[in-house]
């Protein structure tokens, strides 16, 4: 499933509408935000965003639009944020480089970055789709070197990142993605090193 930047944008401003208003936006407020002079426009963003699960339409009713409660967060933008280093790429796939210093920053929710050091990585890649996780997505990274089973970590395979969640076993380590077409990749505990866990998401357009 890959959500284009202009499903995301739509995708955003019905969060945030939604959660400002108590209500979501109806097809002629969609229209109107984004400059669009036909609802029949409107209605093939909503009828594609249906089709890959991310929202829900009653066709019949004037305002039910709902984003699936999985992603909400995820669409939304911050209103106060403070800004971390960019420092790369991340597969969220099989892993793809190594994590490299960047002068380059974004902004991210200031609640999400409180306590301890963070960094934020472009994801390139779709094997996190299920946790709303998608290609061109930046995810926010907390440095530490130990996590929980099933905490999505970025890790490092071969000085190479990827971002999958993690799980130990007796004598292995599962990455595993959330993208039920793919599988889990397996590596001996020394041959990976976790560099963070992931502790949100945030979209830029």
């Amino acid at each position: 499933m890959r959500i284009t930047p202009k499903q995301k944008a739509l995708l955003t401003f019905v969060c945030n509408f939604t959660a400002e208003n108590g209500y979501a936006p109806s097809q002629r407020e969609i229209a109107d935000h984004f400059g669009w002079k036909s609802l029949g426009t409107v209605q093939d963003y909503l009828k594609k965003l249906e089709a890959k699960g991310v929202l829900k339409k009653e066709w019949n009713a004037r305002r039910a639009i709902e984003v699936d409660h999985r992603f909400v967060e995820n669409f939304m933008i911050p209103k106060e944020s403070v800004s971390v280093p960019l420092l790369g790429k991340i597969a969220a796939g099989r892993p793809i480089e190594a994590i490299v210093s960047s002068e380059e920053r974004i902004p991210v929710p200031k609640e999400m970055v409180r306590n301890g050091s963070f960094y934020a990585l472009t994801v390139e890649g779709n094997s996190m789709i299920e946790d709303g996780i998608f290609e061109g997505d930046y995810i926010v990274v907390r440095r530490q070197q130990n996590a929980e089973n099933g905490e999505m970590v970025v890790a490092l395979v071969d000085n190479s990142a990827t971002v999958k969640r993690m799980y130990r076993q007796k004598s292995r380590i599962e990455l595993r993605p959330a993208n039920e077409t793919m599988e889990s990749f397996y590596v001996k505990p020394h041959e990976v090193k976790v560099q963070g866990i992931v502790v949100g998401l945030y979209r830029k357009y």
